[in-house]
């Protein structure tokens, strides 16, 4: 299975029976031709929705409708990586167009596409292109960094301009992008430089979902752990970017799956949006994220990725043609399970 070369135009995609929810009025949203603070924009966004959550755009080709990819085996002539690339794209589409309406923002997570090489790469670019097309504010989830001119080359193609021949071009353009912040200050500052100048944001890997991540960011350090000295730096990161509704453009990776670490970071950082990992598929539940967030409700994003775009695949009566509209039902269930702890 191959390329002959890179042939695909996703933003056409092949025409498929998605069953698609009936047209619904959208809450305004704010203008992105206007220069905002991305700490501002998302809890905006998240404040006229009333929903904390963020949607893992994480797609498997295996649980991807069958009628989707055979309708891209055919256009693209065969099972190669045009065909998923395009599987990807409609499937996505489909997602976005169900939760656009009720849900602030997607994170596509970059390893679910980098895997196909160029055609996966384009089909992150260009689902990228199609959320915020939607009104829906998009978190990069690719984990970058690197010594300071590297940083800058990874700030610049994700979230800023790249030099085109003389003409700075947006490439990537996600809104913000999830960082890693053990290269230090010298490879954050090149990040900070493009969240003050294009309005964008980051969100640096603090205290992580995953199993052994108490191997590093759990170890001692003196009479505080290595993810509360992390959460130090962030804080002192972000403070240059705080926007109007207090909350900086430097926001925080912290997971469900370790609530009361949570609660210790949520002091250390009170400037800080949490995006947070772990909910649902991952172990974590509503009680679990809560520390997260602010005594009032505010303060972070909530991801849940598998849950809502394979939801179909979990309850019997939804046919695969109806993916989205599971999707949309799993949403709004997330959304009533995270409101109902600040009622």
């Amino acid at each position: 299975m191959g390329n002959k070369g890179l042939n695909i135009n996703l933003l056409s995609p092949i025409r498929s029976p998605i069953r698609s929810p009936p047209e619904r009025a959208r809450p305004p949203i704010s203008n992105n031709k206007i220069m905002q603070n991305f700490g501002d924009k998302l809890s905006n966004r998240i404040k006229e929705l009333n929903n904390p959550t963020v949607v893992g755009l994480d797609p498997r080709l295996d649980k991807i409708p069958s009628f989707i990819k055979k309708a891209a085996i055919k256009k693209y002539k065969g099972e190669n990586l045009e065909a998923v690339a395009a599987s990807i794209f409609v499937f996505n589409t489909g997602i976005v167009d169900a939760i656009a309406d009720i849900v602030p923002a997607v994170k596509p997570q970059i390893a679910f596409y980098e895997q196909y090489g160029h055609a996966g790469f384009l089909a992150y670019e260009q689902t990228i292109k199609y959320a915020q097309e939607k009104g829906m504010i998009v978190i990069g989830d690719a984990k970058r960094n690197d010594i300071s001119s590297t940083a800058e080359a990874y700030a610049n193609g994700h979230l800023g301009l790249v030099d085109v021949f003389g003409k700075p071009t947006p490439v990537i353009g996600a809104d913000a992008l999830t960082v890693t912040p053990y290269l230090g200050s010298d490879g954050i500052t090149p990040f900070t430089k493009v969240c003050k100048e294009h309005g964008k944001g980051i969100f640096v890997l603090v205290r992580t979902s995953n199993p052994s991540a108490d191997e590093l960011q759990g170890q001692p350090i003196g009479d505080h752990l290595l993810d509360e000295e992390v959460a130090t730096l962030v804080e002192g990161w972000g403070r240059d970017l705080i926007g109007e509704s207090g909350y900086s453009s430097v926001g925080a990776v912290v997971g469900a799956t370790y609530p009361e670490e949570a609660a210790s970071l949520r002091q250390l950082m009170p400037n800080q949006i949490f995006l947070v990992p772990g909910y649902g598929a991952q172990g974590g539940g509503a009680q679990d994220v809560k520390p997260c967030f602010h005594e009032n409700g505010t303060g972070a994003i909530v991801n849940s990725s598998r849950d809502i775009i394979f939801a179909y695949l979990k309850d019997p009566r939804w046919r695969e043609e109806e993916f989205n509209q599971a999707a949309r039902e799993a949403a709004l269930r997330m959304k009533e399970e995270l409101n109902r702890l600040f009622e």
